[in-house]
């Protein structure tokens, strides 16, 4: 698909320069989007836009914007994603999209690894920013605004890389961010609760996922769905109606079934069944949700021309993606710390699950919600916690403008015998100190991040970081 010719038409006869909806990076000669949204309106900063220069204001109709050009759209949203496309007309020609609650990062990570492997020029972009051969480069969204996204495809496209594997977030999706993009795949994971903050209920945040299969992937395209829950089912007859080829995965999955999973303590034995045929992968990942990130990561690259032979010898050479049950360290008496991104109720739920057959002696687990975000999930997860975990500690995560210790209180609803150590490092460290051989620690919420939002000040903070300075200190 090549950009629409009347918004590359347009872009020629205004002779504009670039795109943006952020107004404080307006420059001389661009067009400023003012999008109407749940916080801020668009509209409010025309102005400023015009006076820096913008040499036209896409918004929807019958907005006053002086002798500055009017680009009227009722879905303003949408245009705004069709004209970065026309500003970056550059895509690579395989181009997959994950979404679902949990496991998007892990299983784009894993797609470009299998791909790389299998001799592609590959990467993936999502939470964790960009990664492909040439390196890392960090993102601020899960799924960048409209204007990254395409420049970012672009640039990915001049290097040569011709397999991108991306994450798609309820939120993106929603606001048409994708809608421009040549998507050759897509696949899902699971949906829980999240985001109840931006959706109004389960059945809102499960449509928005599912426009990524009903709308945006073609219908010629493959999908590959996790169906251990009743949306990946759903989504299954769905995309069957629409007559796409489904691949049907996970413990219940159809042509790729996890029928085994033997725990070590760094890795797991696994016997999938593909097609029928049972298949041993040694699988170099602790942690049964990581074999169905792996799984969903092989579905999609069969899909994307990686032969099965390659594909599984993929699976055995993957490595951890940063802060998914990442090992910082381990005591002086080998309990070993892990680090993870778990952040909602059935995260937490797999994650400790899948620390269990790792693990002969106690769980210890620090953890908390972040602030201005669904609260109902809250005392779910502290339940969650004080059911799979032996000893649990309530910490701050990111509170930003929320009072922390009623966040806190909140938490502890469900784990009433939980201790309560605000400051996060001090709680580490004492989650730490708890800690005897066959032990370990899981410290979860805040993954990869390396910052900790209190009000509205990020304040540089590393769960890896903090873990690895304690355990460095107390084994001296």
């Amino acid at each position: 698909m090549k950009p629409a010719k009347r918004d590359v038409d347009l872009i020629k006869r205004l002779g504009a320069t670039g795109l943006t909806c952020d107004s404080r990076a307006v420059q001389p000669g661009m067009i400023f989007a003012a999008l109407p949204g749940t916080i801020a309106d668009g509209r409010d900063y025309i102005p400023q836009a015009i006076e820096k220069g913008a040499v036209a204001i896409l918004t929807l109709p019958d907005t006053e914007t002086g002798d500055t050009a009017l680009i009227a759209d009722e879905n303003p949203r949408l245009r705004y994603g069709q004209l970065a496309r026309a500003f970056y007309p550059k895509q690579p020609q395989t181009l997959v999209a994950m979404t679902g609650t949990n496991g998007k990062s892990s299983t784009v990570e894993f797609l470009r690894q299998i791909w790389a492997n299998a001799g592609y020029n590959a990467a993936c972009f999502g939470t964790l920013g960009v990664m492909s051969d040439k390196g890392y480069a960090p993102m601020t969204h899960t799924t960048p605004d409209a204007v990254a996204l395409h420049k970012t495809l672009h640039n990915l496209a001049e290097q040569g890389v011709t397999h991108v594997a991306m994450e798609a977030s309820s939120h993106g999706l929603v606001q048409y961010r994708l809608d421009a993009v040549d998507i050759a795949a897509s696949g899902f994971s699971n949906l829980t609760q999240d985001h109840f903050d931006y959706h109004t209920d389960e059945a809102d945040y499960f449509e928005a996922k599912a426009r990524l299969f009903t709308e945006l992937t073609p219908q010629q395209a493959p999908v590959v769905l996790t169906v251990d829950d009743e949306y990946g089912r759903e989504l299954v007859t769905r995309a069957e109606k629409r007559g796409q080829a489904v691949t049907s995965i996970g413990w219940a999955g159809a042509d790729i079934r996890i029928d085994e999973l033997m725990p070590h303590a760094a890795s797991q034995d696994m016997t999938l069944v593909i097609d029928g045929k049972r298949h041993q992968v040694n699988l170099p990942l602790a942690g049964e949700f990581q074999s169905l990130n792996a799984v969903a990561a092989l579905g999609l690259a069969l899909q994307t021309g990686v032969s099965l032979d390659d594909g599984l010898k993929g699976l055995e050479a993957l490595t951890g993606v940063a802060g998914r049950l990442e090992r910082a360290g381990q005591t002086q008496h080998g309990a070993p710390v892990f680090i993870d991104f778990a952040h909602t109720e059935d995260g937490l739920n797999k994650l400790l699950r899948s620390v269990r057959p790792h693990t002969r002696g106690k769980i210890v687990i620090v953890f908390g919600c972040g602030g201005d975000r669904d609260p109902d999930k809250r005392p779910k997860m502290g339940a969650v916690a004080a059911k799979y975990a032996d000893h649990v500690i309530v910490t701050d995560d990111n509170p930003r403008t929320e009072d922390a210790e009623a966040i806190r209180r909140a938490v502890m609803v469900g784990c009433p015998k939980a201790e309560n150590i605000g400051d996060r490092e001090t709680a580490i460290r004492a989650g730490i100190e708890k800690l005897s051989a066959d032990d370990c620690l899981v410290i979860a919420g805040k993954g990869h991040e390396s910052g900790q939002i209190i009000g509205t000040r990020v304040i540089p903070f590393s769960d890896v970081e903090v873990a690895r300075e304690i355990l460095a200190e107390v084994s001296k």
